[in-house]
């Protein structure tokens, strides 16, 4: 099959598809790989070491979607790339269908098999292609909720895990997934007072074993939302539901019982964030304010580290990608229940139940036959 790695075009998005490592591996099962020139520059791998182990290079990105009949990518196209991807040509990335109406249509319009890293699900409900850069989201989180503290970048200028005699700074996680978890595991380790939701008990029992000592779990409700944010000073949005748009925890008439410069991160915002006065905003231009809170919102959180992300995003999706080359995706997603969840939209049907329900369209059920 021919694969090709198109550069990212999104702002403030240096990742790439798929590392040298990838791409060996990919050529070595007899697959002819094309990767735009200067794709992985910005995660730290020049053309040169695509060339050294056999990929082919080509200038512009029409010339990627136009000879690769599989794209491998990290992000959703945007505009742009809509009028250059083709009839039954197989995109393999992140969407995030829920939060995007356009790209949606697009994608319908396009005729295209549009498989989603985020919906690929296993039998124990993990996200396996979600999780590394939830991983990496999570950390950042709590690395930027601490880092806006400061009076400086319009915080409350609360030092995160204090000094002796001072309290550290109060962290509220909503969300006790991979995201959450990370998060709440990465500003505890700064010190700070952390307390993590969930509405699942189990989990929180779990996570309440397993998290530091000072990590305090609270079953998420509005009304223990609403005790925590009195004295908050970060609070980190960390709720997914698969594939569907995001429940919003934190709503407008709420920002008022937060003290000014109190910092919401909103990792959620790809499938439409769980804060309502969230919009997506990118690395350039980070944060805005709410009624005195600050909002952080970027829409790729692990585009900042894009070395990290780039590797940790390869070593997920490549046993899936090299099974949809070697295969074809029918056989691939026929042979794999979980890589079928990734199917959101075939040839311009809606695949993926809670897409076609965001925006009213009809669902239709692959056949794999």
């Amino acid at each position: 099959m021919k694969i090709g790695v198109p550069k990212e075009i999104k702002q403030g998005e240096n990742r790439v598809g798929m590392t040298p490592a990838g791409v060996a591996e990919m050529i070595k099962h007899g697959h002819t790989v094309y990767v735009q020139h200067t794709a992985g520059e910005g995660s730290g791998f020049p053309d040169k070491e695509y060339e050294e182990i056999g990929a082919k290079i080509l200038p512009t990105i029409e010339d990627v979607y136009a000879t690769a009949e599989m794209i491998v990518k990290v992000k959703e196209p945007i505009e742009p790339e809509y009028k250059l991807v083709r009839k039954d040509q197989l995109l393999f990335t992140y969407f995030h269908f829920a939060s995007e109406q356009e790209l949606t249509t697009a994608m319908i319009e396009s005729g295209a098999v549009c498989l989603a890293y985020e919906t690929v699900q296993k039998a124990d409900r993990s996200l396996p292609l979600l999780t590394p850069m939830s991983e990496v989201a999570g950390r950042m989180a709590a690395l930027n909720g601490a880092f806006y503290l400061q009076k400086t970048k319009g915080g409350n200028g609360k030092l995160i895990n204090g000094v002796p005699g001072v309290p550290p700074t109060k962290v509220l996680v909503l969300g006790g997934g991979i995201v959450g978890e990370a998060a709440a595991r990465m500003a505890a380790g700064m010190g700070a007072d952390v307390t993590i939701t969930d509405i699942s008990l189990p989990r929180l029992r779990q996570l309440g074993n397993e998290l530091p000592n000072n990590v305090h779990t609270l079953y998420s409700s509005d009304a223990n939302i609403k005790k925590e944010l009195k004295d908050v000073d970060v609070v980190i949005g960390s709720v997914l539901v698969p594939g569907d748009k995001t429940p919003k925890l934190i709503r407008k008439d709420m920002l008022g019982l937060m003290q000014p410069g109190t910092v919401l991160v909103d990792v959620a915002i790809d499938q439409g964030g769980c804060f309502e006065t969230s919009h997506p905003t990118t690395h350039e231009d980070p944060v805005y304010f709410v009624d005195g809170i600050l909002h952080y919102a970027v829409a790729n959180i692990p585009g900042a580290v894009p070395y990290t992300s780039t590797m940790a995003l390869t070593n997920a999706t490549l046993t899936y990608a090299l099974a949809l080359a070697d295969k074809g995706w029918k056989k691939a997603c026929k042979d794999d229940p979980a890589l079928a969840k990734g199917l959101n939209i075939v040839s311009g049907k809606v695949t993926f139940k809670a897409v076609a329900d965001v925006w009213g369209l009809p669902y239709e059920p692959v056949s794999l036959d």
